[in-house]
């Protein structure tokens, strides 16, 4: 069953590695493209240089290469051969020295335990034969005190793009304006592709609670730290938003009220949440 799942994830995104540097030609195109992203913004605004940053489940590196260029030490990894080489091509045309890119899966990485200040996973856990074991495998590689984050599909607010998912499964690819970005204008025929294949043709994906990854933390001496989207109802995202600095958990009715908004906020987005966390022993 593992090698099954893992055998197919990786054939799928070998055959579809994104994103793609097309729209980066440069480092300060590179630059561009992710700093109109809020978050990759207040990430790079935040996060100190010196660090040492892992990004596993890398893709192609665009996230690896942008935490990079301030002075922070990067290293990406991903099992799929053919993103790796997009993200390696772009570090030797450009002469990046603070990022480094190795073939390896999660479940079999050759690193140093409480070697990272922070490790970032993003969309990848609910990829895999099982998020929770990939997830306490990273929690090995962070440093006391750094932190780990994970980015997620929501059980609720994935509930959109599963219904979605079942209509295309039978009618094939028509009537792909249900989806809210094959449907946007700014958007090339090419990135929409992409994002169809990902979001509907993707091989295997689990979905996760707040309070699945909660227990998670709990059972891996992880301090909750924040949410993308909030898990509290007394809080909302702000663009100054710290990041790194804790915020209110909230309750379970906070949680489960929360979840439920997303069915209608973050289904356009694909059901993904993010929890950040801060290694305590």
């Amino acid at each position: 069953m593992q090698h099954d799942i893992s055998r197919k994830v990786k054939l799928f995104y070998e055959a579809c590695s994104f994103p793609g540097y097309d729209d980066c030609d440069s480092v300060y195109g590179l630059r561009l493209k992710a700093e109109r992203g809020i978050y990759a913004k207040l990430l790079d605004d935040q996060l100190p240089s010196g660090i040492r940053i892992l990004d596993a489940g890398c893709g192609t590196g665009q996230l690896a290469i942008f935490l990079s260029l301030k002075g922070r030490k990067v290293l990406g990894i991903d099992f799929s051969s053919n993103s790796l080489r997009k993200g390696n091509d772009f570090k030797k045309k450009f002469k990046l020295d603070n990022v480094d890119f190795m073939q390896m899966s999660i479940f079999d990485m050759a690193l140093k335990e409480n070697s990272f200040d922070c490790v970032f996973c993003m969309g990848v856990l609910h990829h895999t034969h099982s998020a929770y074991d990939g997830f306490k495998v990273l929690c090995r590689l962070v440093k006391k005190n750094g932190y780990i984050v994970v980015g997620l599909y929501n059980k609720y607010g994935r509930i959109s793009s599963s219904v979605r998912k079942l209509i295309f499964k039978v009618v094939g690819e028509r009537f792909q304006a249900l989806d809210y970005f094959m449907r946007r204008g700014d958007m090339d025929s090419k990135k929409k592709k992409t994002w169809f294949m990902d979001q509907y043709r993707n091989p295997h994906e689990s979905k996760h609670s707040v309070g699945e990854v909660l227990n998670w933390f709990k059972e891996n001496k992880v301090e909750y730290i924040n949410s993308l989207p909030k898990i509290s109802l007394d809080e909302q995202f702000a663009l100054g938003e710290k990041l790194f600095e804790k915020h209110d958990l909230g309750g379970k009715i906070d949680h489960f009220l929360s979840q439920l908004s997303w069915m209608f906020t973050q289904g356009k987005e694909g059901g993904f949440f993010i929890m950040i966390g801060r290694k305590t022993g």
